[in-house]
């Protein structure tokens, strides 16, 4: 529930109100706080804890199983990526890409920093990498099933924090 107006309130990028729209999620003052955050793209994504904590110094008093539910319907739709912080036993929630669509998306593979948990897409991923995620959606389609994305991930530390540790 809102108490008070934020202090900023985010434009909704084209590509993100299309995303919406096929989705049949509106532009809310939640939705479009929420969205402000994640266009700001902050490094390694934000947890449900830290993204209800930035909204509340926005000025956006927002109900945390609200704020959960947004995330989900967010990354459900596309905007949002949801991936698993084993270390913190969490989801962190990213921006999606822009030019994500569908299967091709969840077939790129990403490195994951575990240290700043910063997540680097690798777009000269190699043309065995993305058959075998179409070889994957395919034997999923033969068994009646809609395979919706691929997320293959290494996990390491980030040339950045590898310079810092040392």
């Amino acid at each position: 529930m809102v108490t008070r107006a934020p202090r900023e309130t985010a434009t909704v990028p084209p590509h993100i109100q299309t995303r919406l729209e096929a989705a049949g999620l509106r532009r809310t003052l939640a939705t479009r706080a929420v969205l402000g955050l994640f266009l700001a793209q902050p490094p390694g994504g934000l947890t449900h804890a830290q993204a209800l904590q930035a909204l509340t110094a926005r000025g956006l008093d927002i109900n945390r199983v609200t704020l959960y539910r947004l995330l989900d319907r967010l990354a459900a739709c596309g905007v949002l990526q949801r991936h698993t912080d084993d270390q913190a036993r969490t989801w962190r929630f990213n921006l999606a890409p822009r030019e994500a669509s569908g299967e091709d998306e969840g077939a790129l593979p990403r490195f994951e920093c575990d240290a700043c948990h910063r997540q680097f897409r690798l777009t000269d991923a190699s043309e065995p990498t993305r058959a075998m995620a179409q070889d994957l959606f395919s034997s999923l389609a033969r068994l009646g099933h809609q395979g919706a994305r691929v997320d293959v991930s290494v996990h390491g530390t980030c040339a950045g924090c590898v310079e810092a540790a040392s």
